[in-house]
């Protein structure tokens, strides 16, 4: 195989409680990007969209994936890489872990799927750690799972699949930057006792709701004592826009990634678009341009959509 097509999800971290451990992945947006195995060493990024990204290599989260690849397998052969990027930098919803994932899953079919999903994982932490700072795994994993996922540990890795409830995403995301570098140097490095014990009920609560398909209690467990309070601030309008969700029957939800995108979880898809529709309205009257998307939970995360 020489060449293929890939469909690569936006994902949705933390999912509000656990914090770099859980992650899901959407239907939409998703990145394009299109692999060609080189008979040359070099490693070629080509960018089709309006971002500016880098395209040197060991600058770009896919290209430092593919170098870390290469060097691993000692490759004579290169990789040419063509990536259309729907997810926004900077938007909380994973483009950076899109691209890095999308590199170690296309590289790999190239390669005769050498690679096992936790080696991936491994190699797709290292743009994120270009990107962050930090080799968290809790966008990676769901694009390369698919669903939903659990991040029991990154060293050594160890990535648990849980149940992808029926249930259906709203996420906007305002024109607004938060870099997700700026978004952890905020956070408390010490918290209490107290809270960390509300906060291992919360993501306990969570998972055990999504593997029982139990929505009150995913509903109840969509808390955060810990990140939401401090990084909240840097959204605007975020209090308002949980607070009409939950009144239009969301069963809750927060902050995507380390934002500024906010998503909400449904039961119905008539609510996820009433949801949708609210949350364009309130940034439409402070001017602040935002996208909105609503969809269900991702079970298969990248696709293959051509093969030659």
């Amino acid at each position: 195989m020489k060449k293929i097509k890939l469909k690569v999800p936006a994902t949705v971290a933390n999912l509000v409680c656990g914090f770099d451990i859980l992650g899901m992945a959407v239907h939409d947006p998703y990145d394009e990007m299109e692999f060609r195995l080189l008979e040359t060493p070099e490693i070629i990024i080509k960018h089709i969209d309006a971002f500016g990204l880098p395209e040197e290599p060991s600058g770009n989260v896919a290209g430092i994936v593919l170098l870390k690849i290469q060097e691993y397998f000692n490759l004579k052969n290169g990789f040419e890489v063509i990536i259309r990027k729907h997810i926004k930098p900077g938007s909380g919803l994973g483009s950076s872990a899109a691209s890095a994932a999308g590199a170690a899953f296309g590289a790999n079919v190239l390669l005769g799927n050498k690679l096992s999903k936790e080696e991936m994982i491994y190699f797709a932490m290292f743009g994120e750690e270009l990107a962050s700072g930090v080799r968290h795994a809790d966008n990676i994993a769901p694009c390369i799972y698919g669903g939903i996922t659990l991040v029991k540990s990154t060293h050594p890795i160890d990535i648990v699949s849980l149940n992808s409830p029926d249930l259906f995403v709203t996420a906007v995301h305002p024109q607004v930057e938060v870099k997700t570098s700026d978004a952890r140097q905020i956070l408390k490095k010490n918290i209490t006792l107290k809270s960390a014990v509300e906060q291992w009920g919360n993501i306990a609560g969570l998972v055990a709701g999504i593997q029982k398909n139990d929505f009150p209690l995913i509903g109840r467990s969509l808390n955060d004592v810990i990140i939401e309070p401090i990084r909240s601030i840097l959204i605007p309008k975020f209090d308002e826009i949980k607070a009409k969700s939950l009144q239009l029957g969301a069963l809750g939800g927060g902050i995507s990634g380390s934002g500024p995108s906010i998503f909400m979880l449904s039961e119905q898809k008539e609510t996820a678009e009433k949801i949708a529709e609210m949350m364009k309205s309130v940034y439409t009257e402070i001017e602040i341009e935002s996208f909105v998307y609503v969809s269900k939970i991702n079970p298969s995360g990248i696709q293959i959509v051509e093969e030659v």
